[in-house]
């Protein structure tokens, strides 16, 4: 009588480079024959992974850094998504960089879709269990600020643009800009106000924020307007965005039929106007830490009333 064995006996991770990792699976198979009492031998078989590192969610994440064959990289996909299923992961990422754009249709083929992308890469997602998934979406806002700055004359600093939405209107603005990644609010303007006029001036606070949407490649905005004190008076524009930049009396900026039927233009007057007469405090920055960033991060509230509270 013959019978089939097969006993697994150890499974080994391994790396092997740009080729992923192989996971080597050793059994003892044989067929046994009760007559000869012979045959055991050792079979080995390896199926090769992506280099892949676990993350505290339940997911993987792999990032490719060398050239791979269209069809071994649909090869190790396949193998690395039924390993990672057995195992229980959920999302898998893959970070490719842009020089490894000719594997996007492989992944795509293969049920991963775009997550983001940025100059020099690209992220594809795939989540394993299928349905609904829980993977956070990619960044949906983008922050912008702008910068109420008077001089002692109660002039206002305003520009001109000579481009976007603005260009050959005719309308005086006050300074504004887009925040860079990792960048400070209170930092930002600062550096905006003298990119755009070249005048230095001091953060003094956030007077108001607005949310709005669907205004950036269908993303949602947050505008903070801050308060600036003039270091500097003497005006040189940016020539390349600028169109014209000076100082002017505040009645005459509020007297633009542009502001006088803009809604949130008329508050931020108000604010600032309540500010300039000691009956408004805005929000200042802190600096904090959190366990959610290595890096400092700034809290903003309003300190001069936390001051006068009991808290």
């Amino acid at each position: 009588m013959k019978r089939n064995l097969f006993a697994p006996k150890q499974a080994l991770f391994r790396g092997t480079g740009g080729g992923g990792v192989r996971l080597n699976i050793r059994a003892m198979a044989a067929s046994v024959s009760s007559s000869s009492g012979k045959a055991y031998g050792e079979v080995q078989q390896e199926v090769k992974l992506l280099n892949g590192v676990y993350d505290n969610y339940g997911g993987v994440v792999v990032q490719m850094t060398e050239s791979m064959d269209s069809k071994l990289f649909a090869s190790l996909i396949k193998s690395s998504l039924s390993h990672w299923k057995q195992e229980g992961k959920k999302g898998v990422w893959i970070k490719l960089p842009i020089e490894l754009v000719n594997l996007v249709e492989v992944a795509v083929k293969e049920g991963f879709w775009y997550h983001h992308a940025e100059p020099t890469y690209l992220m594809l997602v795939n989540w394993i269990p299928g349905g609904a998934n829980s993977l956070p979406a990619n960044a949906s806002h983008r922050v912008g600020v702008g910068a109420f700055v008077m001089n002692e004359k109660r002039e206002v600093l305003v520009v001109q643009e000579n481009r976007g939405r603005f260009r050959g209107t005719g309308i005086w603005k006050f300074p504004t800009g887009v925040v860079d990644q990792g960048e400070d609010i209170c930092k930002a303007v600062v550096r905006e106000v003298k990119e755009e006029t070249s005048i230095d001036a001091e953060f003094v606070e956030v007077l108001s924020f607005r949310q709005g949407h669907q205004s950036f490649f269908g993303k949602s905005d947050l505008f903070f307007m801050c308060m600036m004190r003039p270091l500097s008076f003497d005006i040189q524009k940016q020539e390349t965005e600028i169109e014209a930049a000076q100082w002017m009396l505040l009645e005459e900026y509020m007297a633009q039929p542009f502001v006088q039927k803009e809604g949130h233009l008329k508050h931020i007057i108000s604010i600032c106007l309540a500010k300039l007469e000691g009956s408004y405090s805005g929000f200042s920055p802190v600096p904090t830490t959190s366990t959610f960033s290595d890096q400092n991060n700034c809290l903003y509230y309003n300190v001069v009333d936390l001051k006068r509270s009991d808290i």
